[in-house]
């Protein structure tokens, strides 16, 4: 476990104690169970280079203590999540594989704060995504088949109450997935073309389309593979990519069931208990 956040706040220029304690006040509260203030009061508002770390330092943690990387996320794709949170570019963070919730079993709330829930295009590739222009052809012809997804999304930090620097250091405000059984080849249908609809218990909640996550969402998994290759972390064959909403996330509200229709890609539930049930 990272060091507490208990220690005295860094020395203003201090930029390595900052990333420490951010890292440990993100940690607690999730060990804790209970969000924390912001971490831009360490960071800026805007420093994105420095959040990376933190988030970084959190995931080196995280994989010291035996948890296991199977890909990576990309947030705030969708204006109107962007307008949500207040934010306005998108970001990626790191997804283990305990993160993953089986389809028709009950979520784990005791492991979420503050969730709510977007629709997604999941997609699984084939082939490395390390070399060249790693543009739309090229991205396009690495993914070996996409599936409908849902991203439980949560914030260590309390209400929500973030800037780009919270929630990139908060490993984008990650939570859970639950993933679809069907796969589907880009051979079958244009990702960019999908609509969503998402329920609660049946109920209509929220809409959107594949242009809504930075136009197309395999330009979401363009921008992913370049930005982190120039960081030396390159996606590669077999990981999983939740490429981004496709309309505007909704809270989490225990005893729901919640399910997203992405045509061409079919439905995918979850289904979210009563705290301290399963």
């Amino acid at each position: 476990m990272l060091e507490s956040d208990r220690t005295a706040m860094p020395e203003r220029g201090d930029e390595d104690a900052a990333i420490r304690v951010a890292a440990n006040r993100l940690e607690q509260a999730a060990s804790s169970g209970t969000p924390c203030r912001p971490v831009r009061d360490l960071l800026g508002d805007d420093d994105i280079s420095i959040a990376y770390r933190v988030q970084d330092l959190i995931t080196k943690a995280r994989i010291a203590s035996g948890a296991r990387v199977v890909g990576r996320k990309i947030g705030l794709t969708s204006p109107a999540v962007q307008k949500q949170l207040g934010v306005d570019q998108p970001d990626f963070g790191t997804l283990f594989a305990d993160m993953d919730c089986p389809e028709g079993e009950p979520v784990p709330m005791d492991r979420l704060l503050q969730p709510r829930i977007e629709a997604e295009v999941a997609f699984v590739l084939g082939a490395d995504l390390a070399e060249g222009d790693l543009d739309l052809p090229q991205v396009r012809d690495a993914v070996e088949y996409a599936v409908a997804a849902l991203e439980i999304v949560d914030s260590r930090v309390a209400d929500w109450d973030i800037a780009i620097t919270d929630t990139i250091a908060d490993n984008a405000s990650s939570g859970l997935f639950v993933l679809g059984s069907r796969r589907v080849g880009l051979d079958a249908f244009e990702p960019a073309d999908v609509t969503m609809t998402l329920t609660e218990n049946g109920a209509v909640v929220s809409e959107g389309v594949g242009r809504a996550c930075l136009g197309d969402p395999l330009l979401a998994l363009s921008w992913l593979a370049r930005t982190i290759r120039d960081l030396g972390e390159p996606l590669r064959a077999g990981e999983l990519v939740l490429s981004g909403a496709l309309g505007p996330m909704v809270t989490v509200k225990p005893g729901t069931v919640i399910e997203a229709d992405i045509s061409a890609l079919g439905k995918v539930s979850a289904k979210f208990p009563e705290r301290g049930t399963s």
